[in-house]
């Protein structure tokens, strides 16, 4: 009979195999792994450079490892989270989620509609039991008194009829908020998959450096690099404008923490369309809200201020030049690039450093403000360039076609400018003057439409699960019995469905008290 039996659940039409299918779907077990899974698959993300956050990483992960890289490409592990098997993995979570809570919810409905249970034949047989004689109540004046006890305590209550052999009974039942919690925390989870759902795929996050006293305008062009989601166009930035007009940063200069930071700030103009140009101020920690777009300031550093002649005496570059920060007193590095120096382009290399000094470890910054500036370069210079289109890094000096620049004694040229000092180079190739410096500072713009979303969907799941551990749904049935000599017995039984009797057992033995006359004893379960 058993292997019949086995064949017949082995014969599903398709309609069994899809209820089948569904049921296991919806089960909590297999929510719970499509939980882990999904933790296990967002691991590659972390691991493997992300085509959306860094192109020229997975390029030169590529370049690296030519047998693995096309293979990852393959299966997805450079753009995970837009990944096919990514994307399934999450959707079958959602669907199993919402798939545990109908069923849950409609449950819970139906407990809410339904009375407290009948009372059991015997209630002696429950885990918590109580029994006294009345004294000289009643069987009306001792179940008067529960129902009123046990509404007090926000129990629901029904009042039985009395029976031929029974003075009659009370049944109540209070603790639905915690099948309420576990609704609301399963619920949650759904609106925080919708919330990561929706700023994955319309959020965004991206930097711009800006020179102080110049602008961001919020378009494509204006970023230095940006990651958005899947289903982001440029036409969902919103139209502002940032201008820097002053920004200023100071540090310690006691014997305590000298050159630790102190302040950080940057004066802006900010303009939209429509409205009036409004001047705020931007601190760090404390960003710009831009309709939904937030300004957050992340960096900054200083600009040398330089005007490159060349070797026909025009000038082949003039303005400030963004260098970078490379430790704790802003020894900052970068590149200055004159392509158009005829009959020679030129170009330089080195740091800039904000108080400079020179000693037996070389030039270096002991400072981070720019109490004593010096920019210290090497020089390159070469046939002017086809311009081919091809994007560079700005901050890098890319050498190729270039021949460093030396001196009669045929060692390469350092160059050590201070503000308003010029340089004229070997062989009449042309003169680099030091103008002054400014600061810049790095911005960082984003927008997560779901975030709001998210939060109350965390606050929710929160809520509910403290709902769900510390409320106890308890149960507790009052009955009385009159003897045949008029003797009347108080019998009252407790069930905790909680799977704990923490304090029902003396809860339980003072309302029995109560009732039987001892009002010392005042406790309520």
């Amino acid at each position: 009979m058993a292997r019949n039996k086995q064949q017949d659940a082995s014969a599903l039409n398709p309609l069994e195999l899809l209820r089948w299918a569904w049921t296991q779907l919806t089960s909590m077990r297999t929510a719970l792994v499509l939980l882990f899974t999904l933790a296990l698959a967002a691991i590659p993300g972390s691991l493997v450079p992300q085509r959306s956050v860094s192109p020229v990483g997975v390029s030169d992960f590529i370049a690296a490892n030519p047998t693995l890289g096309p293979i990852y490409d393959r299966v997805g592990l450079f753009s995970v989270y837009t990944s096919v098997w990514f994307s399934a993995i999450y959707l079958l979570l959602f669907v199993s989620l919402i798939g545990c809570i109908l069923p849950r919810t409609a449950t819970f409905v139906r407990a809410l509609r339904a009375a407290p249970p009948k009372t059991p034949r015997h209630l002696s047989r429950l885990p918590v039991f109580e029994s006294r004689p009345a004294g000289d109540a009643t069987s009306v004046d001792v179940l008067d008194r529960a129902e009123e006890k046990l509404r007090k305590a926000r129990y629901r209550v029904v009042r039985d009829p009395s029976e031929s052999d029974a003075g009659g009974a009370v049944r109540a039942e209070r603790g639905y908020l915690r099948e309420a919690g576990n609704v609301i925390f399963h619920i949650s989870l759904v609106f925080l998959l919708v919330g990561v759902a929706i700023g994955g795929l319309f959020g965004f996050r991206g930097s711009s450096l800006v020179l102080t006293g110049q602008g961001f305008s919020n378009n494509l062009s204006q970023y230095d690099d940006l990651s958005a989601g899947a289903a982001f166009s440029d036409g969902m930035l919103r139209p502002f404008t940032v201008r820097v007009k002053d920004f200023d940063a100071q540090f310690e200069t006691g014997q305590v923490q000298t050159g630790a930071a102190r302040v950080f700030k940057a004066l802006v103009e900010v303009t939209e369309p429509g409205r009036e140009s409004r001047t705020q101020l931007l601190e760090v920690n404390h960003p710009l809200t831009i309709g939904g777009t937030s300004v957050h300031l992340i960096a900054h550093g200083y600009a040398p201020i330089v005007t490159v002649l060349d070797g026909d005496g025009n000038v082949a570059f003039s303005g400030p030049v963004a260098f970078l920060p490379q430790d704790g007193n802003f020894s900052s590095a970068g590149s200055i690039k004159a392509p158009d120096g005829r009959p020679e382009r030129l170009a330089f290399q080195g740091f800039f450093l904000p108080t400079a000094v020179v000693d037996e470890q070389g030039p270096r910054s002991v400072f981070p403000d720019a109490v004593d500036p010096a920019l210290f370069l090497n020089a390159w210079s070469g046939p002017p360039k086809v311009e081919t289109g091809e994007p560079e890094n700005v901050y890098t000096l890319d050498t190729r076609g270039l021949t460093q620049i030396r001196d009669a004694k045929g060692e390469p040229v350092r160059l050590q400018l201070r503000p308003g000092q010029a340089i004229d180079l070997p062989d009449g190739k042309g003169t680099i003057r030091m103008d002054g410096w400014t600061r810049w500072v790095k911005l960082q713009i984003s927008e997560t439409p779901g975030l709001q979303l998210t939060l109350a969907a965390v606050v929710l799941a929160v809520t509910g699960l403290c709902l769900s551990l510390f409320i106890r749904p308890r149960r507790i049935w009052v009955r009385t019995r009159t003897a045949d000599d008029g003797t009347t017995t108080v019998e009252l039984g407790g069930l905790d469905r909680a799977g704990t009797r923490t304090g029902l057992d003396e809860d339980l033995a003072s309302l029995a008290d109560e009732l039987a006359g001892e009002p010392e004893k005042v406790s309520v379960p």
